[in-house]
């Protein structure tokens, strides 16, 4: 099983989005018994509750689930657990990085890392900018085209 975590600050908003989001991806091209998807945040100030409303109602609007997600704060278990942790911006490379020097057995990357125009960037932070849409659409790329490279790597069609 591949195994892809997204990592955002408070794991309420875009971390969870790209989770939905990766997750009905992964379902539509038929791989969802060969990767496992999951969302965790650095902070745990949310840790228990439902994706941020803005992030629930986007995934609404394009039709994909979200029923059953909760905020959960990343462990040193899941550089163990996952061959992909995916973070959303530079902060949450950082934290991660420094938290966990010696669990770390993958490369944290960036999901804009994947998106050539976007190489290097992050992505914003709805919470405080308000432009879930914004966030979705760059969401919504980064993991089309990290499917496809795990699609690639692992040999899967």
């Amino acid at each position: 099983m591949i195994k892809v975590l997204f990592v955002c600050l408070g794991n309420i908003c875009r971390s969870p989005m790209a989770e939905a989001v990766f997750r009905s991806q992964v379902k539509e091209a038929g791989l969802a018994d060969r990767i496992e998807v999951d969302s965790a945040g650095t902070g745990d100030w949310h840790i228990g509750k439902p994706p941020h409303e803005g992030t629930r109602q986007i995934l609404k609007q394009y039709g994909i689930d979200d029923a059953g997600m909760f905020a959960r704060q990343v462990t040193s278990t899941d550089f163990q657990d996952y061959q992909y942790i995916i973070a959303m911006d530079d902060m949450n490379v950082k934290d991660l990085t420094k938290w966990f020097p010696d669990d770390r057995k993958v490369e944290v990357k960036k999901l804009l890392d994947f998106v050539p125009k976007h190489a290097g960037g992050n992505v914003p932070d709805p919470y405080y900018t308000g432009n879930f849409q914004e966030v979705y659409e760059m969401v919504d790329e980064g993991c089309r085209r990290l499917l496809n490279e795990i699609k690639e790597e692992h040999g899967l069609t």
